[in-house]
């Protein structure tokens, strides 16, 4: 079976039938293609995907998820239009600042941040690649918390400032983020 164009589906170049992936209990629709990169937090290899309409690459072991910063925005927005309930989200975990992890593209460390919009969310960045490891129902929190700031339970230790000195709210360099996507398409296309 080949990959079609538009990336969500498989052909038979025998007998022409099409087959659509199902989509997991994440929503995600998981293409049996391995990214070429493994997962930073279980080191199995990552998989192409689909989020909606947006390509991601995803470990089947921990869920967790690779994007790119640009389509950040686009995701909860979709996320929400497609849920829109809110609710409130627990505190952020302090201990997810120390943990420290490699970027699947270059395999330098990415940085952890509280996420600056809603949802008490610390992700992890590479700010060289242009891209977000979410860790798996840590979209979901933001999409579906209330459109504020994250509460403060209390401030870092002294020992995370340097880590921690801002939030990390998104702003990229949306030409690295489209260039990634885009990678992402064209590796299909291989």
């Amino acid at each position: 079976m080949k990959l079609k164009t538009d990336m969500q589906s498989f052909t038979c170049e025998y007998c022409h039938s099409v087959y659509f992936p199902e989509k997991n209990d994440d929503g995600v629709r998981v293409l049996e293609e391995q990214s070429g990169q493994d997962c930073p937090v279980c080191t199995v290899p990552l998989m192409h995907a689909f989020l909606g309409k947006n390509p991601i690459i995803y470990c089947t072991k921990c869920n967790g998820m690779l994007i790119a910063m640009a389509m950040l925005e686009t995701m909860i927005d979709e996320e929400r239009s497609a849920h829109g309930s809110v609710s409130a989200p627990p505190p952020a975990d302090k201990d997810d600042l120390k943990r420290k992890i490699n970027c699947p593209q270059c395999h330098h460390p990415m940085d952890a941040h509280l996420y600056g919009g809603p949802g008490n969310v610390i992700i992890d960045s590479c700010e060289d690649c242009c891209l977000i490891w979410l860790d798996r129902g840590e979209l979901m929190r933001i999409a579906h918390a209330p459109d504020s700031a994250p509460e403060s339970t209390s401030s870092p230790s002294a020992d995370f400032d340097s880590q921690t000195a801002g939030s990390w709210s998104g702003g990229v360099d949306t030409l690295a983020g489209d260039r990634f996507a885009d990678s992402i398409i064209d590796s299909f296309l291989k």
